[in-house]
Order: C-alpha cells, then structure tokens, then sequence
C-alpha cells in the first residue's frame, strides 16, 4: 500500500508522473501498490525516487552478472588498480585521483579484472543503482573516499533492516547455510538480488528462483549436515525515503 501526504492511492494511475515509467519501474509501482506493506511519503518526489531506484538495482544486479566479474574470498579478492587500492582485507578503497562515478561504472564494464565476496556484490549493485538513480555529479560529491568491503558502506547509502516485510524488486535477502563444510567457509550463507517475480540474483551463482540457490548451498554442506540452507526473514533496503533528499539537496549529506 502506499500512502503519499497520508493519502491512499489505489492506483498506479494515481501516482504523479506515471506516464514517465519504463516497463521495470511500472513494475516496481505496482508491486508497491499491491504490498501487504505500507510505504509512506511525505511528496511524490520520495515515491518517485524509490520506484527508480528499485528498478536500478534489479538492472544493476542483471549488468553485475554479465560483467565477467568473478568470486573471490576477501584474500583472494582482486581489482582494476587504476581505480581502486586493494586494501589487506580485500576491500576496495577509492583512488584519490579518480572519480567515485567512474570507478564504479569500471566495475561494469571490465568486470574480468575483478573477483570480490557476494556481499561486497550487493554494495557494488547498490552504489551503481544509486549512481544511476542521482547521475555522476551528485553521485562524485556524495561518495568521495568510497570504500567497497563486505557490509562495510557509507552512511549515506542509509541501509535498514526489515523483518515483516514483503520482499520487493530491489531488496537484499540472505540464505543463512548453518551446516556449511569448515574448509568453504564462504558457502556459509548467499546475498541476493530480488529480481522481482520469484527471480534472485546471487553474486558467484548467478540469477535463478529461491530453490536454485538452496541447492547449490545444500551441496557445500559438512559431510552428514541435514539441515537445509534457508531463506532469513530479514530484507535489507536502503531508506528510499531519506536518500530522496539527494535529489532535492545534492549537496547536503543525510544525518544518521
């Protein structure tokens, strides 16, 4: 349900400048719309901002997969050096003589000099989305010292937690894999995309459904394990909301 200056809207003729939608975010409205969940914004610019930003993270995670980057662990973990410094516990600090836009936007377009962990994945897809959703100017001055590592991430990239929520396009979702074999370590769990219509995307796997990715952690169980790989209730999400502001202040940095 969405609710915008406390007003319902039933529709996704109701939403203001639905008539500039792509295919994806008409998509994105409608799952909005028809959510059990109810999302609340204080002018039409938030809601427009969230349903962008949503549909930018599903086509950032599909541009992620057929970058040509690979899986890597964090000590095996590799970068395009005139970008970025590999940092020791195979991070990726932002060279002080490139631009966040065009590091990022690297990633994309050489993706085979890179190899980094499933979550470092999610922050790649998020700052790329971002950086879609706000355009390299505001993008440049927001995410100077930009440092890509696990869930490491700049404040204002303004990540929550949900428990009771439904999974929408653009979410981030955890398979938690308890019995994962001791010498995989990097199997113990897989953050994914939600794709929308039942589709995920897992950095190192690929895109599938839900039950694809429960299998292909089932076989990196212990010897003997008999407990299944399964999907956590928690979804993770930027706060839409708040980040709108970069669209009307892009100057201005959130508050925590």
């Amino acid at each position: 349900m969405i609710y915008v200056k406390g007003t319902q809207l039933n529709s996704i003729e109701e939403i203001p400048g639905r008539g500039q939608f792509s295919e994806a975010q008409r998509g994105t409205a409608l799952k909005l719309l028809n959510s059990r969940e109810s999302f609340f914004y204080d002018n039409p610019r938030q809601l427009q901002f969230e349903i962008t930003y949503r549909a930018n993270i599903v086509s950032s995670a599909y541009a992620l997969k057929d970058s040509g980057a690979r899986f890597a662990t964090f000590t095996t973990a590799k970068a395009n050096r005139n970008f970025w410094i590999l940092t020791a516990y195979g991070g990726f600090l932002l060279r002080p003589d490139v631009t966040p836009a065009d590091a990022i936007t690297d990633i994309f377009v050489q993706g085979r000099k890179y190899g980094f962990e499933c979550t470092t994945a999610m922050m790649i897809i998020l700052y790329k989305a971002l950086l879609e959703t706000i355009g390299p100017s505001t993008f440049n001055q927001l995410f100077r010292g930009l440092l890509l590592w696990s869930t490491e991430h700049d404040e204002d990239l303004q990540l929550t937690s949900v428990y009771q929520g439904d999974s929408l396009p653009g979410d981030i979702r955890y398979i938690q894999n308890p019995e994962f074999h001791p010498a995989t370590p990097q199997w113990q769990g897989e953050n994914l995309v939600d794709l929308g219509n039942g589709m995920f995307f897992g950095h190192g796997i690929g895109a599938g459904m839900l039950g694809e990715f429960i299998d292909v952690l089932n076989q990196r169980r212990r010897p003997g394990a008999t407990t299944s790989a399964f999907l956590t209730r928690q979804i993770i999400r930027p706060n839409f909301r708040r980040m709108a502001e970069y669209t009307g202040h892009p100057l201005r940095r959130l508050l925590v």
